[in-house]
């Protein structure tokens, strides 16, 4: 071999070992595929008519039917889709509440995830209990304690509408967020691209993990848990942590005062022709000076 040809032959040699180094030890190279970690909330399913109590003091709860909360459901289902594709590795669901909350843990694990923890605790996890920055502080200690490279999470929770928690998380982590996602693809090098609904259509965003992405309804359609996978769930791994003894203060900021119910809409009634309109209107009082109010 000629130095001419050594030089090249070692160049090549090179460049090679440095592709098969960077590849090794990348952890987020597609062939380290991702662990996942979901948070998911308890609430009232949405099928269920909701009562307020007779104080005003909150809405009934009692012998009510729990379920994941919907946005949350799409974001375990991302996530094991994810999983079957071969991106990911792990999914950990995480859900604070009280001990009954297991059952949305187990709900999670029924569709495809790994394992659970429930960090639980008697307070409500709402407006004047568990509130959102509170959530975003102890979902913060798991994520340090599981290292994920990616969080998915529903957008927001259908009982207090907040839409607060993904964003406060990202504060606290200083992690980079993609929020109302109705598409996330991933891809090489450690990075992610999410499809986001914004108010003039939709944008594409792209992330560096770890990252945090919240999902928006547009994002899949859950599947339902077969019966042999509610079956298996029940053996899958689910840790019972308490929230008092996580060193986060649990003291409410806010405090609700009461909780009433919109009231009846009145009747419509059919009209003939807009000067019958005009004249109703009229005689109730919306038309005055010339002016609708």
């Amino acid at each position: 071999m000629n130095p001419v040809e050594f030089c090249y032959f070692y160049l090549i040699s090179v460049m090679v070992l440095s592709l098969l180094v960077a590849k090794i030890f990348d952890p987020h190279h597609e062939s380290f595929p991702m662990k996942i970690l979901v948070p998911i909330k308890r609430a009232i399913d949405y099928t269920v008519k909701i009562r307020v109590k007779s104080d005003l003091s909150g809405v009934e709860q009692n012998n009510v039917k729990m379920s994941i909360n919907p946005f949350d459901e799409i974001a375990v289902e991302e996530a094991v889709r994810l999983k079957e594709q071969g991106k990911a590795s792990e999914i950990i669901v995480v859900t604070i509440g009280p001990a009954a909350a297991q059952d949305v843990v187990r709900s999670a694990m029924a569709m495809g995830a790994d394992r659970g923890i429930l960090i639980e605790t008697a307070l409500p996890i709402d407006l004047g209990g568990i509130e959102p920055l509170m959530v975003a502080k102890l979902l913060k200690m798991m994520i340090e304690k599981e290292s994920p490279d990616l969080v998915i999470m529903g957008k927001q929770a259908i009982d207090d509408d907040s839409n607060q928690t993904a964003q406060m998380l990202s504060a606290l982590l200083n992690w980079p967020l993609a929020s109302y996602a109705s598409q996330l693809t991933c891809l090489d090098g450690g990075l992610i691209e999410v499809a986001r609904e914004i108010d003039g259509g939709a944008e594409r965003v792209r992330l560096s993990l770890p990252a945090i992405v919240s999902a928006d309804l547009r994002l899949n359609t859950p599947r339902y848990a077969a019966l042999p996978n509610i079956m298996k769930a029940r053996q899958k791994p689910l840790a019972i942590l308490k929230a008092e003894e996580l060193g986060v203060d649990l003291c409410p900021k806010l405090k609700l005062i009461k909780i009433q119910e919109p009231p009846p809409r009145a009747g419509g009634m059919m009209v003939a022709s807009t000067d019958e309109l005009i004249e109703k209107l009229r005689l109730r009082g919306n038309i005055n000076g010339g002016s609708i109010t």
